[in-house]
């Protein structure tokens, strides 16, 4: 069984026909071609697949897709690309963050919410924010360096 739902997909309108079990993240990835988002454990578990819903963070591998109806969704590739990276993705960049580059997309998501949320965040938020995204190529350290640097550069424009 098959229906059309609208949303609004880095920051275009949209309509997409869908499966009623169908997940976002295979939305995204087979339908939209948008594969920044990574399909990693398939259970919510490792943040590789973390995008925007209205703002908030959201594991897209355990989403329905029928549960974005009418919402605003951010992807990774709805940041920014390679000539004008949004100032999250050059801090990663920036801070020798990014390693085989799986988690960075679900990291990166998760950065834009806690920045948005929270302006100029303590480690401990940082590290509490990150908790849910897992790397298996870095100590983090890289990455929470990332944060801070996108933190002054976002505060500063």
């Amino acid at each position: 069984m098959t229906r059309k739902i609208q949303f609004n997909l880095n920051s275009k309108e949209g309509e997409v026909e869908i499966g009623e079990k169908e997940l976002l993240v295979d939305t995204l990835r087979n339908k939209f071609k948008l594969t920044g988002t990574k399909k990693a454990c398939g259970t919510g578990d490792c943040g590789a697949c973390t995008v925007l819903v209205d703002g908030k963070t959201i594991r897209s591998c355990i989403t329905l897709t029928a549960m974005i109806e009418g919402k605003k969704v951010i992807t990774i590739e709805g940041l920014g690309d390679e000539e004008n990276p949004h100032p999250i993705q050059q801090a990663y960049v920036d801070a020798g963050a990014v390693q085989c580059g799986y988690c960075t997309p679900g990291m990166v998501m998760t950065t834009k919410a806690l920045l948005d949320k929270n302006p100029e965040p303590t480690d401990e938020d940082i590290r509490e924010a990150l908790s849910g995204n897992l790397c298996r190529c870095t100590g983090y350290e890289k990455i929470y360096e990332a944060v801070k640097m996108a933190a002054k550069v976002i505060k500063n424009n």
